[in-house]
């Protein structure tokens, strides 16, 4: 754990941990909150609900480079202002909006969503060194776990309790006191030796966005479609048995498998290409059908679970090293964007093969989908042609050391080790 300690020991590092995790767990909430609200208090369709939920995250998927793109140029504190105001109005009339009003407001309120998990992804690569990186990222990617599983749980309960309007005003207010702290802390978006390169100009788009990076980016869609068509598949199996009311503990465990994995995989003395974290990821992911009731599928389910953080902080890490410093908030956002086309994509492709087979082929075409990215990343990694140095301490870090992974592919996983490590000793 002492990796662990030196990342938190960095200075602005736990605080910006801590309200990323307040902010994410209210942000992955949102769509319960709207779904409960169009459900319980409007008296509408799960359709209708599903159609807000899906307004809001094409929302998302097209602000994120927007957002990010901003943040380049005009800073931090601009964009998180432009962003929490909205969400401030949008949250507190949503108990009064009609339907057809909260559909297109919606989707105002996902392209101007509060761009948190970019953010700190982008704080993460500038305040720490290249050997605290995987184990900052594993960090991430564990908060980011622990939001999935506390928001939507607790949305529902309060629901309970509450009414879907107040949930909401709850939901909406974690999300503007999350983007007012990150505002307060300021964290820097660029390392020391990365600020005086902004002189230097905005990089083409075509310098940095070339075959490695969609390789990530493709992953990174990838094991998202993954992970949200295996959510479906777990309803869906546990509903055949009869034992649908079990599907929370088994997908609590799938999280803290999670966090467990990516605790582990953060203290690790060498990393892991995500070409390979993802196609084991899919393998694990295609047996769990096997099982036909909750204690079984429990089990089943670990191990898919130990490598999801791993191979999410992968992509995060992978990204941060590929990206001049001057793009990198639209790098990341076009991480998010992919992580959301994922995520919408992942239950209706599950559901078709569900319904045209059984459980058991939702987890194989969950399993599948991120077998297929993994090797449609491996192949456009080792076409790429090599990367041309950079000044930047990220593309520093990309040289190659690995001598198991191809050339190509350690590259853009950042498999290399830190400046005064040798090859074949400790690495990052």
């Amino acid at each position: 754990m002492t990796r662990f300690r030196q990342v938190l020991a960095v200075p602005g590092m736990t605080p910006l941990l801590g309200i990323s995790l307040l902010a994410r767990t209210a942000i992955t909430a949102d769509a319960m909150a709207l779904t409960m609200y169009v459900v319980v208090a409007l008296d509408m369709s799960y359709a209708a609900a599903g159609a807000v939920v899906a307004a809001l995250t094409a929302g998302v998927a097209l602000g994120g480079p927007l957002l990010g793109r901003m943040i380049d140029r005009r800073g931090l504190r601009t964009v998180l202002l432009a962003t929490v105001v909205p969400q401030l109005v949008f949250w507190l009339t949503v108990p009064v909006l009609p339907y057809v009003i909260l559909l297109g407001a919606s989707f105002a309120a996902g392209l101007l969503m509060v761009p948190i998990q970019s953010v700190t992804r982008q704080a993460i690569a500038a305040m720490t060194t290249a050997g605290q990186r995987r184990a900052a990222f594993a960090l991430e990617s564990v908060a980011g776990e622990l939001s999935y599983m506390v928001g939507p749980a607790v949305v529902i309960l309060c629901a309970a309790t509450a009414s879907p309007g107040v949930v909401a005003w709850g939901v909406g207010a974690a999300i503007v006191v999350g983007g007012a702290g990150i505002a307060l802390l300021n964290p820097p978006l660029r390392a020391g030796d990365e600020v005086d390169g902004e002189a230097a100009g905005r990089p083409r788009r075509r310098e940095w966005l070339g075959a490695r990076m969609v390789a990530v980016l493709t992953m990174g869609f990838g094991v998202a479609m993954l992970l949200s068509g295996v959510d479906l598949a777990i309803v869906a199996t546990l509903r055949e048995a009869g034992q649908v009311s079990w599907a929370a503990v088994v997908i609590a465990v799938l999280g803290v498998s999670s966090v467990v994995g990516g605790l582990v995989y953060g203290a690790l003395p060498r990393p892991m290409p995500t070409w390979l974290l993802l196609s084991l990821l899919g393998l694990v992911t295609i047996p769990a059908g096997l099982a036909h009731d909750w204690p079984w599928l429990c089990m089943a389910v670990i191990g898919a679970g130990l490598l999801t953080a791993p191979t999410l902080s992968t992509v995060s890490d992978a990204v941060s090293r590929l990206t001049p410093a001057g793009v990198r908030g639209e790098a990341t956002g076009l991480q998010s964007s992919a992580a959301s086309a994922g995520f919408a994509l992942g239950s209706p492709v599950v559901g078709v093969a569900i319904d045209a087979s059984v459980p058991a082929g939702g987890f194989a075409a969950a399993g599948l989908a991120g077998l297929l990215a993994a090797l449609t990343g491996y192949l456009l990694s080792r076409r790429a042609p090599a990367a041309a140095p950079s000044p930047s301490s990220s593309s520093q870090a990309l040289e190659p050391c690995d001598a198991v992974a191809p050339t190509r592919i350690r590259r853009f996983v950042g498999s290399s080790p830190t400046p005064g490590e040798g090859c074949g000793l400790q690495g990052r």
